[in-house]
């Protein structure tokens, strides 16, 4: 029998049933990722309307019931009748997915959100929702229950205030998590008070009685400062502003004496991680604008320089925010920006203001050159060092390390490879592997801490040399993704504070030398159980001691043995791969950036060069540890 495709096969679904059907399709996930989107929808509404001046004071509550609240000052949502369909405005917006004013330019010259379907998305995916729009000396109301309305637009009080406050609860036949998390959220807010001044945000959890505001009345310039807050600057951080052709372009950046760079864009309040052309923009006049100035401020010395992008980041923490009237974003994850013509308007407007800046300020300038030549001469140094490397490679007859247990496998999509911790871990791990699919990098002792170090010293570190010769794709110029030999890297360390430093050393350096690879979902930390909890043929591993203490009543405490896992040099290679390297039993955690401004200050904190960051974190997260193994 042939099947049949035809006209009738067609599904058209109407109004939000798209958006119920296909939720990842418009907010990314139905998980954590998806839930918090949902507030930053409501948010960059508000957000909008500061952006447009009509509009100083944002709040957001997490209700204890689970509900969250956004509600700002601005002009409070239409609620006139809409002329073409002759239905209440609010009603059309909170319905029909491209309807309100980002498309209509008169009403926001610019505006936030990637696709202009905030409201009716939210609505379409809430159990219920309730908004309160002031405006006209009046307060009105409307209720809606997963995107329909319960009952029309009436007016319940009066107010001569104006604004729009909007509840919703989201529905839990659609999201897999439903508990709000006070730092996620908190982390966009602060990042929206940074990247526009004088709003206020407040943000306040009913459930623990927490709160925060924020407030920056030096926008961009507080943000750069907050986030070398635990670094130790060279200079006074450095401000730029320029608008051309509709494109307002600010600029604030700042030298520290560390090795890394930290640049962060935004498109009308949207953080592109991935870049685009405002970045390059920027990258492209700051390289040739001071080399320019070092050119015509040459001392004998420094005759002979010409510095590279790489020299010229290095110590650098930056936010570039453009606002463009009509973005066009690129990329699978919808923040690469691809406007060409944004590209030469932040070209121009750097090399002009930024030129004029070095000249009235030959102290600063001074400062930033003589940095970036020194880092010229370390790159070199660490140019030399990959060189070894390769000649290495080349003199044992292999581009792979001798301590990798390699696997048969050559499909890298099929390939995983297990970073290990110690020689006598690595043994078992390399008996109890598939050695079809599953390769084991056993490392000795601590990897170096690379926050601390430049390039050079790095590459002389054994156990991360190891590392990139396993991994395939090269470091830092070299770095070619395209050749990752396998797609699943996973961290597999002790449960205990050794193991848990050692991961984090690991992640240190992914994070600053390999951050695609944890942008594309290579890396994993591998979870293994602290115990086996077996009640006759039945038997459960726990991960901790608290869920020890649960399977254990569930099973009921008659007649239940106890096994508790000590390092994972101790174990069997079978216990090893039962418990931790097993795929239909593992645990896995995927490593995410979620928030890379608050990654990259945890990183800084933790593992930087100043010590009373990490007292600080320390003494404010030291009764949150599980399983403290002393």
């Amino acid at each position: 029998m042939v099947d049949s495709y035809s006209a009738k096969d067609i599904t058209v679904l109407q109004g939000l049933e798209a958006v119920r059907k296909r939720p990842g399709m418009y907010i990314g996930s139905t998980g954590p990722r998806g839930l918090h989107h949902l507030v930053y929808e409501i948010v960059d509404n508000s957000i909008d309307e500061v952006m447009a001046g009509h509009a100083k004071n944002i709040k957001v509550v997490i209700h204890k019931t689970g509900k969250v609240s956004v509600a700002d000052d601005g002009r409070g949502i239409p609620i006139g009748n809409h002329p073409k369909y002759n239905k209440p405005t609010l009603e059309i917006i909170m319905t029909k997915l491209h309807s309100g004013g980002k498309f209509d330019k008169s009403s926001y010259k610019v505006s936030g959100g990637l696709h202009g379907v905030g409201l009716a998305v939210v609505n379409a995916l809430s159990k219920e929702l309730d908004i309160f729009i002031k405006r006209d000396g009046k307060v009105f109301s409307q209720k809606y229950q997963r995107g329909k309305p319960v009952n029309t637009l009436k007016e319940v009080g009066k107010d001569e205030g104006t604004g729009t406050m909007l509840t919703f609860m989201p529905d839990d036949e659609i999201f897999t998590e439903m508990e709000f998390s006070f730092d996620i959220l908190a982390a966009r807010l602060r990042e929206l008070a940074f990247l526009n001044k004088g709003v206020r945000i407040h943000i306040v959890d009913e459930r623990n009685n927490e709160e925060k505001k924020f407030h920056y009345e030096g926008g961009i310039k507080s943000f750069v400062e907050y986030l070398n807050k635990n670094k130790q600057p060279v200079h006074e951080t450095i401000f730029l502003e320029h608008e051309k052709k509709g494109v307002i372009v600010e600029v604030a950046m700042q030298y520290n004496s560390a090795y890394n760079s930290n640049v962060f864009s935004f498109v009308n309040n949207i953080n592109t991680i991935e870049g685009g052309t405002h970045l390059s923009g920027f990258k492209t006049a700051l390289t040739r604008t001071i080399n320019k100035y070092l050119e015509n401020n040459r001392k004998g010395k420094n005759e002979a320089v010409r510095l590279s992008s790489e020299d010229i980041h290095e110590g650098l923490t930056a936010v570039i925010s453009v606002k463009v009237p009509e973005p066009q974003f690129e990329g699978q994850t919808k923040t690469k920006l691809g406007n060409s013509e944004v590209k030469g308007i932040v070209d121009s407007a750097v090399s002009e203001t930024l030129g004029i800046f070095l000249e009235e300020n030959p102290a600063v300038a001074a400062t930033i050159t003589e940095k970036a030549v020194s880092a010229s001469k370390a790159r070199e140094a660490a140019r030399k060092a990959r060189e070894l490397v390769r000649r290495k490679s080349l003199l044992e007859g292999s581009t792979l390390p001798g301590k990798l247990a390699d696997c048969s496998e050559k499909d890298p999509t099929l390939c995983e490879v297990y970073i290990v911790e110690g020689d006598s871990a690595g043994g078992s791990a390399k008996q109890a592997r598939n050695r079809d699919n599953q390769a084991v990098l056993p490392l000795r002792g601590k990897v170096l801490n690379v926050e601390k170090a430049r390039l050079a010293k790095i590459l002389k570190n054994n156990e991360i040399v190891a590392m990139i010769m396993a991994f395939g794709v090269g470091i830092e110029e070299e770095f070619d993704i395209s050749k990752l030999r396998y797609h699943k890297i996973i961290i597999m360390t002790d449960s205990d504070v050794d193991g848990a430093h050692i991961s984090i050393l690991l992640l240190t350096f992914f994070f600053r030398y390999m951050k695609e690879l944890i942008l594309n979902g290579h890396v994993y930390l591998a979870l293994p159980p602290l115990y086996k909890v077996k009640k006759g043929k039945s038997f459960k591993y726990a991960l901790n001691e608290r869920e020890r203490v649960q399977i254990t009543e569930e099973y009921g405490k008659q007649g239940v043995t106890i096994q508790r896992y000590k390092g994972l040099g101790e174990m069997n290679p079978d216990q090893l791969w039962e418990t931790t390297m097993d795929p239909e039993r593992r645990y896995l955690k995927q490593i995410k950036i979620e928030d890379a401004v608050e990654a990259e200050k945890y990183f800084s904190d933790l593992m930087g060069e100043e010590v009373a960051p990490r007292k600080i974190f320390i003494n404010e997260n030291a009764m949150n540890v599980a399983n403290l193994d002393v």
